[in-house]
């Protein structure tokens, strides 16, 4: 399976605009044959719009921002999975949403919730393993912070994910290129999982985003990558069975299990 992952210039508190940048890497990732869009975390919203904007534009699983994202899916003829401001009566979430545009969706809460920006703004999820399959790959859904926890992509793998999506809002900064440089390789190979990490780029008027997205393969080996500064669409083939010789050499998952 070919996926698409737009590295993003979001702007933070337009909505519109977001979307329809949104729906032109759409357009863009389709013709190149892609058959999933991954955006950033809040890509819809913009990371940086601030919790009086989240409050305002938060939508439901159900709502606008979710039957918008699902026609774009749709027209396109691809999956899309994109960050947004989720509300659910009173309270707002850090969620990422999968659509396909032909009637699944799924919707991701970020359970581990980064510095008082994010605490003051939104409700934490908890933790939960959010498994879609999509042209015969089972993908699970982490945000941002999360994936510095292990546990958590452990857990997305164990369940039978073969594809961790991340969409991230990385800062700039000497912590976030270890992340984007170190982290995100140990996390696929240590599961023997697929894991594409896509942020954002530039700067608003709040904070600067590293960029550096990328997708890892389970034996550690990047597929594809972005540079620091810029938007890009990345481009990577997802292919499980070609991994199966790193699967077999490093049997972390299977000796969990063992004691003796």
């Amino acid at each position: 399976m070919r996926i698409a992952a737009l590295q993003m210039h979001a702007i933070a508190g337009d909505d519109e605009a977001n979307i329809q940048r949104i729906a032109a890497a759409a357009a863009d990732a389709a013709s190149a044959g892609a058959k999933l869009l991954i955006v950033p975390e809040l890509a819809v919203t913009g990371y940086g719009a601030g919790d009086a904007a989240f409050a305002r534009l938060a939508s439901p699983a159900t709502g606008d921002v979710a039957a918008r994202l699902s026609a774009i899916a749709q027209e396109n003829r691809l999956a899309i999975v994109a960050g947004f401001a989720e509300r659910e009566g009173s309270h707002v979430y850090n969620s990422a949403l999968f659509t396909d545009g032909i009637g699944t969706n799924a919707v991701y809460r970020k359970s581990h919730l980064y510095g008082d920006y994010e605490r003051h703004a939104f409700r934490p999820g908890v933790p939960a393993s959010v498994m879609v399959e999509l042209g015969g790959v089972r993908l699970g859904m982490l945000i941002c912070y999360d994936v510095e926890f292990p546990e958590n992509v452990r857990r997305l793998a164990l369940a039978g994910a073969e594809l961790v999506i991340v969409p991230t809002a990385l800062p700039k900064g000497a912590a976030g290129t270890f992340i984007a440089g170190h982290m995100i390789q140990v996390r696929a190979f240590e599961n023997q999982v697929f894991v594409a990490y896509i942020n954002h780029c530039g700067a608003d008027d709040r904070f600067s985003y590293a960029g550096l997205s990328r997708i890892a393969a389970p034996d550690g080996m990047l597929l594809a990558e972005a540079p620091a500064e810029g938007e890009t669409l990345l481009f990577a083939e997802i292919r499980p069975e070609d991994y199966a010789v790193s699967r077999a050499e490093n049997t972390y998952l299977v000796d969990l299990g063992r004691t003796g």
